[in-house]
């Protein structure tokens, strides 16, 4: 009897320690380092727009945020291996419109992972639109020319990008499926080996993100912007136009980036983290001036909004790969 009166009591401590145990562990977040993965490589837009972050959580919370890039597959093995990590809080990625929109509407069911069930949308960051750009020397000055040359002379005309699948590739499908011109595909294993091959002129023309170092090179007159694919001008590069503007009717393509965890991380974790990046993220920090410097435009959102966009997108971009046909084979 006092051992079943001891099993029962022991029962009742736990239970009601429970909760301030659990409390004490969100507040405590991070213990440890904590790193972010990133599906690509160095210099890209989402490798910045991970360390920008990487770098002011670390300074808010005293404890060490790192960048891991795990490149390939279009993204593919950094969400893979982030939705199979343990659901400490400790791992999470850098997700945006490529993993967690693009990838999930090529590959569908063959994917090893449910791009939704499996994470945790934990704090979104802001969308930025995809630069296309070409070598400076290129007599072709607008994408109107651009295109009328790719029309003339279908196949001729190359661009690199990122790889297969990614945003920017995605995108510029889009186009030539909107404009009626075929462009030949040179996919890079990230997005910087692309952008270095357009600056030496060793490929006609290149996209990628605009934050990062496609931003930086157009400013410095190393390569020329033809346009950028969301509905407005970037107020970092005013004088490119959109694809809009240049007679591609109805084009929008704005990527995003987030953070994401692995599904089933503790619910307090997920609150701190969200309302952290909310508090770096308010207008007038540096952080959300570092993002909107970058071509970032910043926006948070709770994380159901974020899941919800994320659903959003997938639907969106399912349709895309129907219609051009680039499901994965």
């Amino acid at each position: 009897m006092t051992t079943v009166r001891h099993t029962i009591a022991s029962a009742i401590l736990f239970s009601l320690a429970a909760p301030h145990a659990g409390a004490i562990a969100a507040q405590d977040y991070p213990v440890k380092p904590v790193r972010i993965m990133v599906g690509y490589t160095p210099g890209g837009g989402v490798d910045t727009a991970a360390r920008m972050m990487a770098h002011a959580l670390t300074e808010l919370w005293g404890a060490q945020v790192l960048v891991e890039n795990r490149p390939g597959a279009a993204g593919n093995i950094a969400t893979e291996a982030t939705a199979r990590a343990a659901p400490d809080g400790y791992t999470l990625v850098l997700c945006n419109i490529g993993s967690h929109a693009v990838t999930p509407a090529r590959f569908g069911k063959k994917l090893t992972y449910d791009p939704i069930g499996d994470f945790a949308f934990l704090a979104m960051i802001g969308g930025v639109p995809n630069l296309f750009m070409v070598h400076p020397a290129m007599p072709l000055r607008t994408l109107k020319e651009y295109l009328a040359y790719a029309r003339a002379h279908p196949g001729k005309l190359n661009f690199g990008s990122s790889g297969v699948g990614a945003s920017p590739h995605m995108s510029i499908e889009l186009m030539s499926m909107i404009a009626g011109v075929k462009l030949t595909h040179v996919p890079y294993k990230g997005a910087s080996a692309a952008l270095a091959d357009a600056i030496s002129g060793h490929i006609e023309s290149s996209v990628g993100n605009l934050a990062g170092a496609p931003l930086a090179a157009v400013k410095a007159g190393r390569l020329r912007g033809l346009g950028v694919t969301s509905p407005q001008r970037s107020p970092q590069l005013p004088e490119v136009p959109t694809f809009q503007e240049q007679g591609v009717t109805g084009f929008d393509v704005t990527g995003w980036y987030g953070l994401c965890a692995p599904a089933k991380v503790p619910p307090a974790v997920v609150t701190k983290i969200n309302g952290d990046v909310a508090k770096l993220l308010a207008p007038g920090t540096p952080l959300h001036k570092r993002f909107e410097d970058q071509g970032v435009t910043v926006r948070t959102a709770t994380p159901e909004a974020f899941a919800a966009h994320v659903r959003g997108e997938i639907a969106r971009w399912t349709k895309v790969v129907r219609e051009t046909g680039l499901a994965a084979n």
